[in-house]
């Protein structure tokens, strides 16, 4: 079993990480500069309340800030519910409801580690002809998308697709240290790119665009991430819902009738 650091190196790990200062986070979590920095060489233990506060200032996620808690030998705070419990009922409800309701357009959720834990009807129809070893669960989206054997080859603007996958994978790991995160990133940045692909994805639009041929055609589509903004659940803080939107008519008019094909 791997052994929890000292919650002191914790706490200098996480503020190192949000780039701050011991002047700068000892402001946020109104303490002093002496006794934060006390609390990180381990001469000083902080009180229940203090771990909270500096997890809170520091925008730790919930499941990092139970190993604080545990490290400075509190009971955990949060719970972790898988989506099928039934004190998750309401929460999954609400999930399925926006998949649901968010047809003929395409949405999934993710976890943290985006592999996909729910979709709405419109997603495996975008999928159809990928080998099945692609879709055994779990799913990584991220994976699916850009291997060769996956979504990749029909992507038209793969270069500035994969540039912005890769780039907003590298600041979820900077931002969250997660190790799954960081050999996931090191997976997709192995990946064959794409001819065109030069490193630089200049462009004059307001969205990076994602551009895929399907089987209703060539379709424009625009990416939100949605997540919930008051969870105390780890798996609930974990989760995130990506919903696609037509970019113009063409795409909207053929999703429209793709979905059709399916009643």
């Amino acid at each position: 079993m791997q052994s929890i650091p000292p919650v002191g190196a914790q706490l200098r790990e996480w503020r190192q990480r949000r780039r701050l200062s011991q002047l700068d986070l000892a402001g946020h979590a109104a303490v002093s500069t002496r006794h934060l920095s006390y609390m990180e060489t381990g001469r000083a233990l902080p009180s229940r309340e203090m771990v909270l506060r500096l997890a809170d200032r520091l925008e730790v996620p919930l499941r990092d800030r139970n190993r604080l808690l545990t490290a400075a030998g509190y009971a955990p705070l949060y719970r972790e519910h898988a989506l099928a419990d039934p004190e998750m009922r309401a929460p999954a409800r609400a999930v399925e409801r926006v998949l649901q309701a968010h047809e003929p357009y395409p949405a999934l959720a993710v976890d943290r580690h985006w592999n996909m834990v729910a979709s709405n009807r419109m997603v495996p129809l975008l999928l159809a002809d990928l080998p099945q070893e692609m879709l055994a669960p779990p799913v990584n989206v991220l994976r699916l998308s850009l291997h060769p054997q996956g979504l990749a080859p029909r992507i038209l603007n793969l270069a500035q697709w994969r540039h912005h996958l890769l780039h907003r994978l590298q600041q979820q790991v900077r931002a969250s240290g997660d190790p799954t995160l960081a050999a996931l990133a090191d997976e997709l940045g192995g990946y064959p790119a794409p001819p065109d692909d030069n490193g630089v994805h200049p462009t004059a639009e307001v969205y990076v665009p994602l551009r895929i041929r399907s089987p209703a055609g060539v379709l424009n589509l625009i990416s939100i991430i949605t997540v919930f903004g008051t969870p105390t659940d780890i798996t609930l803080s974990e989760l995130a819902l990506e919903t696609f939107f037509p970019a113009d008519e063409d795409t909207a008019a053929a999703l429209r009738a793709l979905a059709q094909t399916v009643g």
